[in-house]
């Protein structure tokens, strides 16, 4: 076994991918929360979730952000696959740094169960970058198809094991 399956997945398994559905899905609850706060639907308590949320998600988000830099420095230069791939992860770490800032400032208002607008306006701005960053990433894997093993004949068992096995690790490459 490949010492990298630890960093980059097994192949026709990648890490980077289901990380982000914990990221996204993190950063989508807490920009309702803040909107059911911010429209007075919740009071409090959406205010408290939505700056755990906040926490978690950059929590999440090292080790997502890790396992796509690892996939990003395999990629050739020079290539529209490393242009797409440097442009997700550019929008992805602005995201980062709006949903960041609004956690920083935003303690005070977890504290006192209220979202300020700044905060929320952080936090809207964060997740307007966090879609467009995933329709970049997405093109990365559904256009560009990388780490896609095309196994279209793969029976479903061996297509849904997680084990590496020769067919899969030529298809990778």
């Amino acid at each position: 076994m490949k010492l990298s399956y630890l960093w980059r997945g097994l192949p026709g398994h990648p890490l980077h991918p289901p990380l982000t559905d914990a990221t996204i899905g993190t950063y989508t609850f807490a920009t309702f929360a803040a909107f059911l706060d911010v429209t007075g639907i919740s009071n409090g308590t959406a205010a408290h979730g939505w700056w755990i949320a906040l926490l978690f998600g950059l929590f999440t988000t090292t080790f997502t952000a890790l396992t796509g830099f690892i996939d990003w420095l395999s990629i050739e230069s020079g290539t529209p696959l490393k242009r797409t791939a440097t442009t997700h992860m550019i929008t992805m770490l602005a995201a980062t740094v709006f949903f960041g800032l609004a956690a920083l400032f935003g303690h005070d208002d977890w504290k006192a169960g209220n979202v300020s607008a700044g905060e929320f306006i952080l936090t809207v701005v964060g997740f307007g970058l966090l879609t467009l960053g995933g329709t970049f990433g997405g093109s990365i894997v559904y256009v560009h198809g990388m780490r896609v093993l095309n196994l279209i004949d793969e029976p479903a068992q061996k297509a849904l094991s997680p084990l590496p096995h020769e067919e899969k690790e030529q298809a990778e490459g």
